[in-house]
């Protein structure tokens, strides 16, 4: 609505697991939580299409996405830097 404040656009940290389609990159996202029963900490991970404009990111790179627009029908993530190159 108009005049609300905009909260601050999400962002997220993940390893490229794909680098093949032109523009895009496949990210998949690591997360840990305690059980909400057992506490015991389950590790749980997902994936996101990012949109990557310049084609720099390879398989392997560690890199920082954020929440954008949606740019085509999966893709709703932009690059934003890469934190670390793969060997």
């Amino acid at each position: 609505m108009v005049g609300e404040p905009s909260r601050p656009p999400r962002t997220r940290q993940g390893v490229v697991v794909s680098d093949k389609p032109d523009k895009t990159i496949t990210v998949r996202i690591e997360t840990q939580r305690a059980h909400r029963t057992y506490g015991k900490i389950v590790r749980d991970s997902s994936t996101l299409h990012v949109h990557d404009e310049r084609n720099e990111a390879n398989a392997g790179d560690t890199v920082r996405v954020v929440e954008s627009r949606p740019i085509s029908r999966k893709k709703r993530w932009r690059l934003v830097e890469i934190l670390e190159r793969s060997r």
